[in-house]
């Protein structure tokens, strides 16, 4: 199978070009183009409108000291721009400044650069663009749909859902579709068969992802982040994931032809010996901007119409990349500058030491320990860790949302400015009053013990909510459903817990218990 990106993707000179030309009216040809640090792939730097320019990287080092990231967050971000660095050879220049403006002021002439994907970094590519030190400020194009086209489906008033937005992406794309308007195999969704527990061993038994290959760029980025001695977290590590469009490749490959098709029916199991499971731990060449989403999911539609992988298991895939991750990045623009700070069940809980320090060893609770170790050994997890264990634990315990999504931000090694809001703000925390979600994602501890196998070691009962052996989970789920009962009666999705939690007969040594609880 012949897998991209070897090129710009088929389709993306189409969505963007006529945009493109007409913010380059008047620009030289020769003007540089500026590449931020997710702006790495071909889809930027391979467009025909660039064909004369010169890149320009920038690596700043008030950006590196400007928050506590993952250790291996900035090795991920510097590698794959040092590599680039490396393959443009001498049509790139590499500036390591102080600041992005000390950059530019070395660059003989004005320079054109793609949207950013903050809105900081938007605000401050805007006030360069009046200086004169940008010329043109092109559509971002490291996603399917452009943010002019979303703007237009949605409107000013609508009212849309995922699963709109999902459809109309499978339409608009034309992804496992037969015809122009029936979806492959009939239905849209297949989640139903995705939803299988974790099975009974110690991993699932699939190929191994495939692995990059550090080095001497890598090995330089590893003695230049000892020698900055920033203020980071969590462990140094061997790479784990892609930065170049050729890794990417060879990544996107090895999921497709091996791990796609067990991919489905343990999407959301979670086995604590397994930490890759069947996933296919592209999010970061993804987000780094070397492998574009059409890329990936007509790959994954072609294992589908050549036998090699199942509908349900591409479906799901499908869902995630054109459908999930291009609803958040849309979202992020559409709800606004001050999204993230939306916090309409009032948590106002400060993060503890132990879990902003990822220090897993202070932690009782298995399934906790156990995902605090893995962000710190890793800088990743997959989404259920982040949801039903992280997300939901700090939901019960009222943390501050605009806390918790900068710390998922600089925590994962995936985390940009514009993934994390929606994605733990709205979906998450329930904090923006159920624009995104339609109920909170709280559970106790019974669903834990369904698609994980960590409560079986656990000195914590995941059925116990009072007493010594009182899962956190479960106990901390009957407080939250407490804290919040007015708003969940009034949701028909949530009154039935309110319902059983009326009838609970030891609420009040519940609640007495976690009030002020702080060992988990």
């Amino acid at each position: 199978m012949s897998i991209g990106p070897k090129s710009v993707p088929d389709g993306v000179v189409g969505i963007y070009g006529e945009t493109i030309d007409a913010a380059l009216d008047g620009v030289p040809d020769d003007a540089p183009l500026w590449c931020f640090g997710d702006q790495l792939g071909p889809a930027v730097y391979g467009l025909p409108q660039h064909a004369q320019r010169e890149v320009v990287l920038v690596e700043s080092e008030a950006v590196l000291r400007r928050r506590r990231y993952h250790r291996q967050k900035l090795h991920l971000l510097l590698s794959g721009m040092r590599h680039l660095d490396d393959h443009l050879g001498d049509r790139s220049t590499y500036h390591r400044t102080r600041t992005y403006r000390e950059a530019l002021e070395q660059v003989d002439r004005p320079v054109v650069v793609h949207e950013p994907t903050s809105w900081a970094a938007a605000e401050f590519v805007d006030a360069l663009h009046a200086e004169g030190l940008v010329a043109a400020v092109l559509p971002t194009t490291t996603f399917a749909r452009s943010r002019a086209e979303f703007a237009a489906w949605a409107g000013e008033d609508r009212s849309f859902t995922m699963e709109n937005f999902y459809r109309n992406q499978r339409r608009r794309f034309d992804v496992l579709m037969e015809g122009a308007d029936a979806p492959v195999g009939g239905k849209w969704n297949l989640d139903h068969e995705n939803r299988e527990e974790p099975p009974k061993g110690t991993t699932l038994g699939v190929k191994e992802p495939w692995w990059p290959t550090e080095d001497d760029i890598d090995e330089r980025v590893r003695h230049d982040l000892d020698d900055l001695d920033l203020p980071t977290v969590g462990a140094d590590g061997p790479r784990l994931f892609a930065v170049t469009p050729t890794e990417a490749r060879h990544a996107l490959k090895r999921f497709v032809d091996h791990r796609l098709d067990p991919f489905g029916p343990y999407e959301d199991a979670v086995m604590a010996g397994d930490w890759t499971m069947a996933h296919s731990l592209l999010s970061v060449p993804l987000n780094l901007g070397v492998l574009h989403p059409l890329d990936a999911v007509h790959a994954a539609e072609e294992a589908y119409q050549s036998g090699d992988a199942r509908l349900n298991s591409v479906e799901g895939f499908v869902r995630q990349i054109l459908g999930w991750r291009e609803y958040i990045w849309h979202l992020f623009w559409h709800f606004g500058r001050d999204y993230h700070r939306s916090n309409e069940l009032g948590a106002r809980a400060e993060l503890p030491d132990w879990w902003t320090g990822l220090d897993g060893d202070a932690v009782t609770a298995a399934c906790l320990g156990h995902t605090l170790d893995e962000v710190r050994d890793r800088g990743w997890t997959h989404h259920i860790p982040r949801l039903m264990i992280l997300g939901n634990f700090a939901l019960q315990r009222g943390y501050r949302p605009s806390d918790l999504a900068e710390w998922f931000t600089t925590s994962f090694v995936d985390g940009f400015a514009w993934v994390m809001p929606p994605n733990v703000v709205g979906m998450s925390q329930h904090a923006d009053g159920g624009r995104l979600a339609t109920k909170p994602y709280a559970s106790g501890g019974a669903y834990l013990n369904r698609m994980t196998d960590h409560c079986g070691g656990c000195a914590f009962d995941p059925k116990v909510r009072v007493g010594e052996k009182a899962c956190p989970f479960t106990a901390g789920y009957w407080q939250f459903v407490h804290r919040h009962q007015d708003l969940l009666r009034a949701n028909q999705r949530t009154a039935r817990a309110v319902a059983t939690m009326d009838r609970l007969k030891d609420l009040d040594a519940l609640l007495e218990q976690e009030k002020g609880r702080t060992a988990f």
